[in-house]
Order: structure tokens, then sequence, then C-alpha cells
């Protein structure tokens, strides 16, 4: 276990100072910067010159995304200056798409088809970029696509089956398509269509994130130069301004080490800091109102479940200790609400006689996803593994997460259940003043869980409003510090030494910071372990109970058990 201090709980620049200076020097990016990998893909696509006819590329499908990929394949495409780049987007029918032949008219006694020629006759010796969702909403247009793809020519189709006329011959046609859509369309896709990820395609991806270094870091100044330049938004007016933006970027991509690429969260983040500075340089100050404005719109469903835990309609205790009752943090996602929050939950255990089955509330209520069933299973093993019983355990238990009336899924709250579980076992209490998050696995090692920054935050606001003690704080996995960036006000209470964060690795880590008393230890004498006051209940009902905590109907259970 170990305490952190508040410089691990916020990204670090400092190390970048130097480069970061550099950013008034830099130009802006060319289309493809930070994109390696896709920017690959389009050039040997359009270095090819029979298959693969189709590039599919991943990434959110909308105007922005389009563009970008449209300026991409010109700055590549070996062409004499007139190769063309057809947009078909999103709304596509046959007719806009292939065309279609009309009834002839008669022009000076000479009887002429009338030929309207379909956005697959412009992208001739070009590319046709075209939306997964545009083929997915009309399934009927692939197979036409699909032909000229492969075969190289379209067969006219009449407008109207009503009469009967002369069609012309098939055209000859010489297409690349390019097909952009989210991952969960392009797998619908391939479900639709198997050999759409075989030979006849490639495949790019517009990466959403970057680990950032010493030498990609100039590379993503330029990119946000870019960013600004293209939107028209003002210009970052200093270091700090930049430095926030960098900030801000870890935030959003729960990584202190990371920033995101999403050129629509950029222009987002930089049009809203664009009011506040009225059209002048942002600075650090504009970027911190306009990102305080957005929390204050979003803040009504926060603001009001924390009430219902202050007015005790929700019963969260922040001091004291209890057996069997650990705070465990959730993050709550509300549909049509922009983001998620932090939410501390009691998770409570109760222990009785019985035939060592725990139960899982939640899953036989039909509100426990199937993430959350396996991490209490993996809970059980390990807990079960570590008593090294040679005999079913005596004892039923029933975990749950109390007033909670919607489905609960995640492993994120495993340690917390398994801490309950201890306690209850062990009738040892556990300080109300720590909340727990965490996931485990069969040997008892702590893992990494999501949102960790929404929970620490979403606990502190309750402390905080019924009076900071000091000893109150958080305990998560290590492998999530990389992941903190935390508000300034939670911030400030850590460099107080009002709030506190320890990180841990394993159970054995977490458990005496939460009861006082470890888990277990080498010494095969030691009788103040949990595991040890575990095994004395267990021995007290096998044997005979000896104290006082055992009563009437546990000395006539044993009774019945010994005769």
């Amino acid at each position: 276990m170990h305490e952190e201090t508040w410089r691990t709980m916020t990204p670090d620049y400092t190390e970048y100072q130097a480069i970061l200076e550099q950013y008034d020097d830099l130009s802006p990016a060319v289309t493809g910067t930070l994109q390696d990998r896709l920017t690959d893909a389009v050039r040997r696509f359009t270095a090819v010159e029979l298959q693969p006819r189709v590039l599919r590329i991943t990434a959110p499908d909308n105007k922005v995304y389009r563009d970008y990929v449209i300026e991409l394949i010109a700055a590549h495409a070996e062409h004499n200056g007139e190769t063309p780049v057809i947009v078909a987007g999103e709304n596509v029918s046959e007719l806009s798409l292939f065309g279609a032949v009309y009834p002839p008219i008669e022009e000076n006694h000479i009887t002429k088809p009338q030929v309207k020629h379909g956005l697959v006759h412009q992208a001739h010796n070009g590319y046709l970029v075209l939306s997964v969702g545009a083929i997915l909403a009309n399934p009927s247009v692939w197979p036409r696509l699909k032909s000229i793809l492969m075969n190289g020519s379209l067969e006219w189709q009449a407008a109207s089956n009503k009469t009967l006329y002369p069609l012309p011959p098939a055209e000859q046609l010489n297409i690349k398509l390019v097909l952009i859509g989210d991952r969960f369309l392009m797998g619908e896709l391939e479900n639709a269509e198997p050999d759409i990820s075989s030979g006849f395609t490639m495949y790019g991806e517009f990466e959403q994130d970057l680990m950032i270094n010493e030498d990609n870091l100039p590379l993503y100044m330029a990119y946000l130069k870019s960013i600004i330049k293209k939107a028209s938004l003002p210009e970052l007016a200093d270091i700090d301004a930049l430095t926030m933006v960098l900030k801000t970027g870890a935030r959003y991509a729960e990584d202190q080490v990371r920033v995101p690429l999403c050129p629509i969260w950029h222009q987002s983040l930089l049009c809203e800091a664009a009011i506040e500075s009225h059209g002048q340089p942002i600075t650090a100050t504009h970027l911190k109102d306009s990102i305080a404005a957005r929390e204050y719109r979003e803040s009504y469903l926060p603001e009001r479940a924390i009430e219902d835990i202050h007015h005790g309609q929700v019963v969260i205790n922040c001091q004291g200790e209890e057996v069997g009752q650990v705070n465990g943090l959730t993050v709550v996602e509300v549909p049509g609400h922009p983001r998620a929050y932090g939410e501390p939950a009691r998770i409570s255990c109760v222990v009785h006689f019985g035939d060592g089955d725990i139960s899982d509330v939640e899953r036989k209520a039909e509100l426990g996803g199937n993430i959350h069933a396996k991490g209490m299973m993996i809970m059980q093993a390990f807990l079960s593994t570590a008593l090294d019983l040679d005999q079913p355990l005596p004892f039923s238990a029933s975990i749950v997460f109390e007033q909670s009336y919607s489905e609960v899924d995640g492993d994120s709250a495993s340690l917390a259940e398994l801490c309950s579980l201890v306690s209850a076992l062990a009738i040892q209490p556990i300080n109300q003043q720590i909340a727990v998050t965490g996931a485990v696995d069969q040997f008892g090692r702590v893992q990494a869980v999501g949102g960790i920054n929404e929970k620490i935050e979403g606990f502190y606001k309750v402390c905080a409003y019924r009076g900071l003690t000091g000893s109150q704080g958080v305990i998560l996995p290590r492998t999530n510090l990389t992941n903190l960036c935390l508000n300034d006000e939670v911030l400030e209470a850590i460099k107080a030494g009002q709030f506190h964060l320890w990180t841990v690795e394993s159970v054995d880590d977490a458990l005496p910071l939460l009861t006082g008393k470890v888990f277990r230890s080498d010494e095969e004498e030691d009788n103040e372990t949990l595991l040890a006051r575990i095994a004395d209940r267990i021995d007290a009902f096998h044997n005979g109970p000896h104290d006082n905590h055992f009563g009437l109907l546990s000395r006539l259970r044993h009774w019945f058990v010994q005769n």
C-alpha cells in the first residue's frame, strides 16, 4: 500500500517545457500528421492498380472526418490533376448512385434514350467516398456496386417498369470505393458481406488518441494549429493555455500521457473558450471558465444524486466503522445525459450459517450484468483458495448494492465486495471514511478500472459537504495511477492533507487500510489476521461455540450437526 502525493494525480508537462515554447514558431500540420497507419493505407490504396478496390476506414461518419479523408486521398493519388473524388455521404439511393434510363424522346426525327448518370459515373477513374450506414440503410445498392468494383461495368436499368424501351449497352467504369463508418457499423457490414473483410478490401483507421513524447509533441502542436486554422478560431495566447489544452485532453483520454486526436473534440473545446475570450487569443483562464460553464450546464443530475445522499435518502456513511459494509464507487451513465458522473454506493454483506453459498443479490434480482457476475465468481474463488478449506464453508453470505434500483455491471466493485465479505466473516469492522474501487483476479491482485476520476470526485463531494476529517480518502488500483487527472478542488484538499489516495496492488494491501488488521501472515501462530479470525469462527462451528457472538440458534444448529 502507498499513499500518493498530489503531484502524481495530475499530468506534469515540465519536462516538455522547452518543446512547448516552440509552439508559436510551428506551422500548421499537413493532412495525415499523427495518422501514420491511415496515411500508409491511403498511400498504398491510391498506388495499386487492380486489387484491392475498396478501402475501409474506421472513423466517426460525419463531414469533418469525410473531408479529412478526401484531403488525404487527394494528397496521395497519382493523377494528372483531374482525378475525381466524389462524396456520396449518408443519404443515397439506387437512382442517385447508379443513374437510370428514362423513356426515349424524339428530337429531329431521331429517337434518343434519356440517360441520367449517377455518382458512380462522376467517380469514373477516381474514388467514391461512401458511408457504411448508407449501404446498411439501402442494402439493395451493394450487389450492383460490388459488380462495378469486380467487373468494371454497370448494367443500365430502366427508370420505370411501366413501359418497355431499349437500354444502352453496359457502361465501363473504373472506380475505387472508400467506405467510412464507426466500428459498430463496420462490424454490421462484415456480417452482411463476408467478402468485405477479405483481400477484396484494404483497412485503415483514424486513431483517436496519442501517447505523447518528445518526438511527437511538436507534431501534436502543429496538428492543433491546423485545427485552429481550418476552423478560423482564435490562437492560443501562451504556454499556459497550451498546457491547459493538454491537461483537458488527458482528462478526456483518461491517461496522463495521452491526448485525444478527434478534431471535433478540439473544435468544441476551443469554440467554447472563444466565447469567453470574445474572439481574442485564448488563455488558460478562458479555457477553465468555458469548462466550468459546461460542467454547470451538465450538473443537474449529478448534484441531484448528491443531494439525496446529503438529505439521508440514500445512506452513505463517511465516518465511523461498520461490519460488513463498505463504500464502493460507481460511475453512473444516464441515457440522454452528456456525461457520466461518480457516485458512492454502500455495499453490504451479511453472513449466516449455510452451505457455503455466496449469494449475489443483484444477479438473482436480474439487476446484475454478466461482467458483474463474473467479478463475483472470481472474488469467491480467491477467498476459497485463501481459506484452504478441506470441507465446504459452513456459512452462507448475501452481498448487495444497497439502494440500487437499476442494473449494475462491471467488475470494478469486486474488491469492495470482497472486503465486505471478509469483514462479515471475520466480524471485523471497516473504516467508513475510506471508499474502495478496483477489480480483483483469482490470485488477489487488484486490477485497473474505468472512470477513476469521476469516482474519486463523487466520494469527495459527499465527504466535503459533511466536513472533511483529514482521514477520508479512496483506495484505488496502483495501475490506475496514470489515469488520474483530478479537478482543482480535490487536488487542493489532497495538498492540505484533508483527503487521501492510497494505491494498492493486492487484496493484502487494501484490507489493513480498511480494517486495521492484515489479511494473512507467513507466521502460522499469528492469530490476529483476518484469515485467522475466520478460521477460528469456522473451528468454533465445527468443534463447539465458545464465543459470545454465537447465539442460541447457532448452538442448536451445532448440536444438530454433531448428532
